[in-house]
C-alpha cells in the first residue's frame, strides 16, 4: 500500500465544490470515481487539504490517498486524467510518506480572487464584474488584514473557538496586459469559511464607498458575528496553491 499526493486543478462552474457529496457532483466524487475505476471498481477515499465551496476553482488543490498500484507515478497520473471530466485535472502525482496528510501538514494557502470593470463575455465564468471603483481605497483596505486577527465579522459562522488566522499578504494588481482586470491575492495560515469572498466583498464596497474605511477597521479589529458585510461571488474565487514544510 502507497500514499500517494497529487496536486488537482479544476474550473469548479459545473461542480457542488471540493467535498464530496450526496448526488456525486463534488470534485472529490469525481476524482474518487477515476480511481476506482483502476482499482477493480472499489472505493479509494481521498482525502483534500481545501474545502473549496460550489463555483470556486483550484490550480492547486492538494489531495492524498492510498492505494495498491503497480504503475508508474507518470502512467499512474495519465490514467487518472483520462477517466476524469475535462474541467478537472491532476497536475502532479508523487509517492509521500504514509505520515503525510494533505489537510493537516499545510502550513499555509494562497487564494486569488479576479476582478474586471467592464461586462466583457470572455470574463463572465471566472471574474466578477464591477462597476466604478476607487483602487487607492481597496488597497489601502487590503493592507489592514495583514497581521494577525480575528476574522469572526469575515466568515459564516460556524461556532468554531478559534477564529484567528495569520495573513502574511494581502494585496489588490491591476492587470498590466488588460486594465479591465485587477486580482486580490491574499496568503495566510488558514481561512475561515467564506472568509476570502466575504473579505473581497466589503473591500469592493469600501471602494465602492458603499462603507467607509473607518467602518472596515471596526469590523476587523471588533470582532462579531452577523456583521454587516458584502460577499463576493464564488466564479472569481482561485485556490492558487498550498504550502507544506520542505
Amino acid at each position: 500500500m502507497s500514499r500517494y499526493k497529487i496536486t488537482i486543478q479544476y474550473d469548479g462552474n459545473s461542480f457542488s465544490g471540493f467535498q464530496s457529496q450526496k448526488n456525486k457532483s463534488g470534485i472529490q466524487d469525481q476524482i474518487e470515481s477515476s480511481i476506482a475505476k483502476l482499482n477493480n471498481n472499489k472505493l479509494v477515499k481521498v482525502y483534500g487539504a481545501s474545502r473549496t465551496d460550489a463555483g470556486v476553482h483550484a490550480l492547486g488543490q492538494v489531495a492524498h490517498f492510498d492505494i495498491v498500484s503497480q504503475l508508474s507515478d507518470d502512467d499512474f497520473l495519465r490514467a487518472i486524467n483520462a477517466r476524469l471530466n475535462k474541467e478537472i485535472r491532476i497536475s502532479k502525482l508523487v509517492k509521500v510518506d504514509d505520515c503525510f496528510h494533505s489537510r493537516f501538514d499545510a502550513k499555509s494557502k494562497k487564494y486569488e480572487y479576479f476582478c474586471c470593470t467592464e461586462e466583457n463575455p470572455l470574463f463572465l465564468k471566472n471574474h466578477h464584474f464591477i462597476k466604478k471603483i476607487d483602487f487607492n481605497l481597496i488597497k489601502k483596505a487590503s493592507k489592514l488584514i495583514e497581521g494577525e486577527h480575528d476574522f469572526l465579522s469575515f466568515s459564516k459562522f460556524s461556532g468554531k473557538e478559534n477564529n484567528r488566522c495569520k495573513i502574511f499578504s494581502s494585496e489588490w494588481l491591476f492587470d498590466d496586459k488588460n486594465k479591465q482586470k485587477l486580482s486580490y491575492i491574499i496568503h495566510g495560515n488558514r481561512f475561515l469559511h467564506h472568509m476570502v469572498r466575504y473579505l473581497v466583498g466589503t473591500m469592493i464596497a469600501v471602494g465602492q464607498n458603499k462603507i467607509s474605511i473607518e467602518d472596515f477597521l471596526i469590523l476587523l479589529n471588533n470582532p462579531k458575528k452577523d456583521a454587516r458585510i458584502f460577499k463576493a461571488p464564488s466564479k472569481g474565487l482561485i485556490l492558487r496553491e498550498i504550502f507544506y514544510e520542505n
